[in-house]
């Protein structure tokens, strides 16, 4: 069983209906091996300009342009409360229901 995670309930739909994934469930939608959920909204972001250099916590002309070499990402502040609290735990309780049933 394999899990697929979409920013929005439109994209998961669409997904589904390519991979098969027809049989609608509380919150995700399940077949041919996989289950298809979504969160709202996006939950990784590029990092902001300090987490790259000190010179970049202060905005300023003198430090234009802001091109890092190699490009960070972070989880969305907001999303990642969302994410651990509420999600997370529906996600693992969706996955350890699926593994009962696979395996007797």
């Amino acid at each position: 069983m394999q899990l697929v995670v979409t920013e929005k309930p439109s994209v998961a739909q669409a997904i589904a209906r390519v991979i098969g994934a027809d049989k609608r469930k509380d919150g995700y939608m399940e077949g041919n091996g996989y289950l298809v959920s979504w969160c709202v909204g996006h939950l990784v972001e590029l990092a902001q300009p300090d987490a790259y250099s000190d010179t970049w916590k202060k905005w300023s002309y003198e430090s234009l342009p802001m091109i890092p070499e190699a490009w960070q990402t972070e989880i969305k502040k907001i999303q990642c409360k969302h994410f651990t609290r509420n999600m997370r735990g529906f996600f693992e309780g969706i996955m350890r229901k699926r593994r009962k049933r696979s395996h007797p």
